[in-house]
């Protein structure tokens, strides 16, 4: 089974770049697709970013270009790196797997069944 463990977030400005780490431990993930997902108090999860096995990534519409998800193999790790940073950013950042290690992976938070245990992300203004 999957272990994941997310790190890096923290309180930030507005304009302001963090990097999120998450790293991945046992379940043969090492190339699989995964994704980072969000969740804002009183809102539902979604979707901010995934990459595919092959390096493709996808981004949530609101991302507009200030965020890019990338993964080191060797690593065992997958990060999401954020710049530009607004107040409306701030929720909490999961990194997430699907069932089975697969070859692509979509932005729905359905999509996902193993789960790190978030890390806080704040924007000020």
């Amino acid at each position: 089974q999957v272990q994941l463990a997310e790190s890096g977030g923290g309180s930030v400005q507005a304009g302001g770049s963090l990097r999120l780490s998450c790293t991945i431990s046992g379940g043969g993930y090492t190339s699989s697709c995964m994704g980072w997902q969000r969740q804002i108090p009183g809102r539902e999860r979604e979707g901010v970013a995934a990459i595919d096995s092959d390096g493709d990534t996808t981004y949530a519409d609101f991302v507009q270009g200030r965020f890019k998800i990338f993964k080191d193999n060797a690593q065992n790790t997958l990060y999401l790196e954020m710049s530009n940073l607004k107040p409306e950013d701030t929720a909490m950042y999961y990194c997430a797997a699907p069932f089975v290690p697969g070859r692509r992976c979509i932005l729905s938070r359905y999509e996902y069944h193993y789960w790190g245990q978030g890390t806080q992300v704040t924007v000020s203004s």
